[in-house]
Parts: C-alpha cells; sequence; structure tokens
C-alpha cells in the first residue's frame, strides 16, 4: 500500500499551480476566425510557422473533415498585449481555413500563399476535389463559413511563467520548438525584437557555428539573451538556466538603456571576433562552438568594455585555457562557477591571464 502521508500537500499545490492559469473557452465560426485572422484580432503567424506547413493534400483533408462535421480539437490561444490573440496550438488548422475561403490570389497573398486552395486527394467527398471555394454553391459557402470551432484562450491574468509552461508543452508535438522560440513568443515586446535584430549580425554568424538543427531555431537569440541576462542579472542566477533567462525576459521594462546596451553589446561582438580573426570560435577537435564558454566570453568581453579595460594581446592557444575550460564543462551551471568562467575570459582578453 502506497504510503499517503507523502501526499498530503498534493491538494495546496495543485490549487497554487492552477491558480496561476486562467482560461476562457469560447466557440467560433469558420468565417468568423478568417475574418478575426485578416484584420489581425489573431496571430496566425507566429516566428514558428515557417518551420512546419501541411501539404496541399493535407489541408484538403482537413477541409473535408470540417465539412463531414467530425470532432475537430480546440484551438489554443494566448492573449497578448492590446489584446491580440497569439495561435499556441491550431496553426495549421487555422492557416488552412483562411487558404481555402480565400476569394482571390490577392486574398491568398496576404496570408502567405500563392493562390486559393483547391481541394484534391479528398477521400469521402470525392465530387468536391478540383474545387476552389469560389467554385461553391452559395449554400455550401455558407455551411463551411457557418462550422463551429472551438477556442480556447489563456487570458492575459495567467502568470507568465504558466504561459512559457503552456506554449512548451502543446507544442511538444511536430513543431519541436526550442526554449527560446517558446520565450518569443510568450515574452513579446521591444525587447525580444532588439535581441532578435541583434541575433541576424553577421559578425555572430562568422564566429558561432553550431549543429545544423540550430541553425535557425532560436539559439542565436539565446545568445544574445544570455550576454544581456548574465551581464547585467548574474546575481540572481540560480542554476537553472531556462527559468532565469525566463525571470530576465519578464524583468527587461523601459528603463533598459537600449542605445548604450547596443553600444555595448557591438564592440563585445567586435573584439572577439577579432580575437577569432573573424573565424569561428572553436576549441582543438570540436565540430560546434562551445556555446558555455562562448557565452563565459562575450559577457566578459561586454564586462571589460563597460569597465573601460582595453582588450591585450591573446594567446593562440587561449581556448584551452585549462581555468575556462574547467568552468564551463559538466556541472559548472550554477553562480560561482559563472562567475568563475567570465572572471577567467576577462583576464584571458585583456592580456592580463
Amino acid at each position: 500500500m502506497s504510503d499517503l502521508s507523502a501526499l498530503d500537500n498534493l491538494e495546496e499545490q495543485l490549487r497554487g499551480e492552477r491558480g496561476r492559469v486562467d482560461v476562457a473557452v469560447h466557440n467560433f465560426s469558420v468565417r468568423e476566425l478568417v475574418r478575426m485572422i485578416t484584420e489581425e484580432e489573431l496571430n496566425a503567424s507566429p516566428s514558428y510557422q515557417r518551420k512546419f506547413r501541411w501539404t496541399e493534400s493535407d489541408e484538403s483533408l482537413f477541409v473535408e473533415s470540417v465539412f463531414l462535421g467530425l470532432p475537430i480539437p480546440p484551438i489554443f490561444v494566448a492573449t497578448n498585449v492590446g489584446f491580440q490573440w497569439e495561435v499556441v496550438d491550431g496553426l495549421q488548422r487555422l492557416s488552412t481555413l483562411a487558404h481555402f475561403l480565400a476569394r482571390d490570389a490577392r486574398e491568398a497573398i496576404e496570408i502567405g500563399r500563392e493562390s486559393p486552395l483547391r481541394l484534391q486527394s479528398l477521400e469521402k467527398l470525392t465530387e468536391l476535389n478540383g474545387y476552389c471555394f469560389t467554385d461553391l454553391p452559395k449554400n455550401l459557402q455558407v455551411y463551411i463559413g457557418r462550422q463551429p470551432l472551438q477556442v480556447i484562450s489563456l487570458t492575459d491574468k495567467s502568470d507568465m511563467q504558466a504561459r512559457f509552461d503552456v506554449f512548451e508543452r502543446l507544442n511538444r508535438g511536430g513543431i519541436q520548438l526550442t526554449a527560446q522560440e517558446v520565450r518569443a513568443c510568450v515574452y513579446q515586446g521591444r525587447f525580444n525584437d532588439f535581441i532578435d535584430e541583434l541575433s541576424r549580425d553577421p559578425r555572430l554568424n562568422d564566429i558561432l557555428k553550431l549543429q545544423r538543427v540550430h541553425q535557425d531555431d532560436g539559439t542565436r537569440a539565446e545568445q544574445v539573451l544570455k550576454f544581456f541576462a548574465y551581464k547585467n542579472y548574474k546575481s540572481e542566477f540560480d542554476g537553472k538556466v531556462e527559468t532565469f533567462l525566463n525571470r530576465y525576459m519578464q524583468a527587461v521594462d523601459s528603463e533598459f538603456d537600449y542605445v548604450a546596451e547596443r553600444e555595448v553589446f557591438d564592440k563585445a561582438l567586435e573584439a572577439l571576433h577579432a580575437v577569432c580573426e573573424g573565424q569561428y570560435f572553436l576549441r582543438k577537435q570540436t565540430p560546434v562552438t562551445p556555446l558555455v564558454q562562448f557565452e563565459a566570453c562575450l559577457v566578459g568581453a561586454g564586462e571589460l568594455v563597460e569597465e573601460g579595460i582595453p582588450f591585450g594581446q591573446v594567446s593562440p592557444d587561449w581556448l584551452e585555457d585549462a581555468e575556462l575550460r574547467a568552468s564551463t564543462g559538466a556541472g559548472t551551471n550554477t553562480r560561482s562557477m559563472l562567475r568563475r568562467r567570465v572572471k577567467r575570459a576577462k583576464e584571458l582578453l585583456s592580456g592580463t591571464a
């Protein structure tokens, strides 16, 4: 028999966690949802859309399911600033409906398609194969437009970390978002746009060699985020990188000096780019950039810039430094180790090692 005493606090814990999430349930017609997309009340084109898109055969089968009245999973959205809804789960379903109801090429182009969806490969309603929405008689247009879909919204009352958790859990299926891509959806705003812009700097691309799977998944943006988080929020680091970065994204507000911080990042990146001679930041016999070491060195460069300490002559084998490697290996995600590796990076980059 299990020991139930260990569950004495479960109800209290459950109540606390549920209190962090506030949801509402809605029912909308297909036509109304498409209108909300075109009028930008509903954002069905988030940054991760490029990663996954149904074929037109897949889209056609979904439209057939709506015609047949088959059960459709709820669309899950989150409320953003300005009360716009961001699609969390159901992107392909909504995009397909907008694609099918497009009346001409102009409307299709507005939603990122070349032309309206022409149904194909239907298994049940075979008479509809080859038809697009405008080909249908008026009664069928009205019928499909009135079909209801359920929408569950995560309201703006929900805790931000809870929003992150919901995005992450719901997108563990076909899209496989990284933590930074989820973060970009949840913590939208000026700072998110800022780090995304900086992540596209060609100099970062010159020296940061990533695995192919991470070439376009938010990893570069996360390196920029870590630069500011570790430089400005180091005292709050508790070893839990994901939640630490979430807290920093939430903490950044209007007091963040975008002009000054951009200048620090620019000078730090320029210095590291020069030290690497425009080549990849790599240790011997490593095929990709060791990210923890890279983060420490970029942050160290940033602190040198802020402290007005000049960069010195760097040893050719500086990336093999025993102290730097020891403080960036396995089991080093602690506040003391973070301080230790940044300190060593500063010593190496200033030529005082």
